[in-house]
């Protein structure tokens, strides 16, 4: 038996796209179709709770739902239908978020990126499939789950892969990713919403399944131009942990309460947003009547607007010398997602006609927003991807997505609030969370940042 590294799934050389590795480009594409899927679904599902699955009628045929709402209410206390739906809404992002760190030891340690991903496209699948009944809900959500975990926690190490460990591309890679998962998130709901509108709710979730299909096939048609990491086993050899990656190591753990107090605030744009929206904003343009889903394609739009001229902008402050750090920048996104977040407080201040707040000011938050968003995400994931020693990266890559998790639960029961606190008191809230996520990324940044440096290359 030949015994193998982890060293040895290195970047490749290769054709470049753009100045990139073109598996970046296969990476891109599959993510993709697989945010196609995730925020098709994503979109309608709290809607979908709310006015159809959990009312009278329906909610009888969803099989171990007894058991889910006593679990639930035993954790939370008592919930409205509303107040029941935003918080599985929370769980259910929450542990999407979570399962990446499963994936990733997965693919690190036992069955390798590709077999991994496979499987997690093809569970997801089977999940999407299995929304278009009431009677298997709970199974649906449980397969989206674990899909997603495999999934997505080896399709972004391998985007890190692609790249050496100090080249200056990898945050414009992960960037360049982050702007397909937009890209899915804009078109998903414009096609779920007209499916919903149309054919009901459950033909929309059955497209989400083709979308995932899709997704596997580029993935796996695109395999030459992705690093090949070795079948991970018991004859792999892994040298333990240096000290210095064993801190490193437990410095990134630390980061992560921190980062959620940012997708406490993020989360609620697919899950509460969607209620805020239907009972505040104006939706009537003429005799159309905009469904509430569409919004949420502003929010997968507004980084294309937005991504051009930021990378342009930090182009000119890299020339300049002047180009922040990925502390920085993070706390950049969570300030002006914070900001975005108070703009939301104040919209009850401009009504028209019909009491009612206009959209264009629903579409300047989400261009806003989606501007801390480019700041933010996509910077930590890249932290991580540079920072985590190659034994443990892809786990420790899904390790950032507990964040996700710990924030979206939070969310799903801050959710419930809103039947409760009035509209400006209830973001005024969730703006205050994000500030303080970026005032403590500041310091660290302006005072620890060598802490998270790994040794030189050679």
């Amino acid at each position: 038996m030949t015994a193998v590294t982890a060293e040895d799934a290195a970047p490749i050389e290769g054709p470049q796209v753009f100045g990139h590795p073109r598996g970046l480009v296969v990476l891109a594409g599959t993510e993709l179709w697989d945010r196609i899927s995730f925020h098709g679904m994503q979109a309608l599902l709290t809607l979908y709770m709310a006015e159809q699955l959990f009312r009278p009628g329906h909610v009888e045929k969803i099989v171990g739902f007894p058991a889910l709402r006593s679990v639930v209410e035993g954790l939370f206390g008592h919930l409205t239908t509303q107040g029941l739906a935003t918080q599985v809404f929370g769980l259910y992002v929450g542990f999407v978020y979570v399962t990446p760190t499963i994936g990733g030891w997965l693919g690190d340690q036992v069955l390798g990126r590709a077999r991994t991903v496979t499987l997690g496209a093809l569970l997801m699948t089977a999940g999407h499939f299995c929304m278009a009944f009431d009677q298997s809900f709970l199974l649906a959500m449980l397969l989206l789950i674990l899909g997603a975990g495999a999934l997505r926690g080896n399709l972004q190490p391998q985007v890190g892969e692609l790249y050496p460990p100090h080249d200056r591309r990898r945050v414009v890679g992960f960037q360049l990713y982050a702007s397909m998962i937009n890209f899915g998130a804009f078109i998903a709901p414009l096609v779920t919403g007209a499916l919903g509108k149309a054919y009901g709710w459950h033909v929309a979730f059955a497209f989400a399944g083709v979308g995932m299909l899709v997704g596997l096939l580029i993935y796996l048609a695109g395999q030459s131009d992705l690093p090949k990491s070795p079948l991970k086993g018991p004859r792999v050899v892994r040298p333990p942990l240096t000290p210095k990656e064993r801190r490193i190591v437990l410095r990134l753990l630390a980061l992560v309460p921190i980062t959620a107090l940012f997708w406490i605030a993020q989360s609620q744009v697919w899950n509460t947003y969607n209620l805020w929206a239907r009972d505040h904003i104006e939706l009537q343009v003429g005799s159309f009547a905009v469904p509430v889903v569409w919004l949420q394609s502003l929010d997968g739009l507004s980084p294309f607007i937005c991504l051009p001229p930021m990378l342009m902008f930090w182009r000119w402050q890299a020339a300049r010398g002047r180009e922040p750090g990925e502390f920085v920048k993070i706390a950049i996104g969570c300030f002006i997602f914070a900001v975005s977040t108070l703009w939301l407080a104040a919209a009850g201040l401009v009504t028209g006609a019909h009491g009612r707040t206009p959209l264009l000011w629903a579409v300047a938050f989400h261009l806003a927003s989606n501007l801390g968003w480019l700041y933010f995400v996509p910077t930590v994931t890249a932290l991580f991807s540079r920072a985590a020693p190659r034994a443990v990266n892809a786990t420790l890559i899904g390790v950032s997505s507990l964040a996700v998790f710990l924030g979206s639960t939070i969310s799903g029961r801050m959710g419930s609030l809103y039947e409760t606190l009035p509209p400006s008191i209830f973001w005024m809230l969730h703006a205050g969370l994000v500030t303080l996520g970026g005032v403590i990324m500041l310091g660290i940044g302006l005072r620890f940042t060598r802490a998270f440096e790994t040794d030189a290359p050679a």
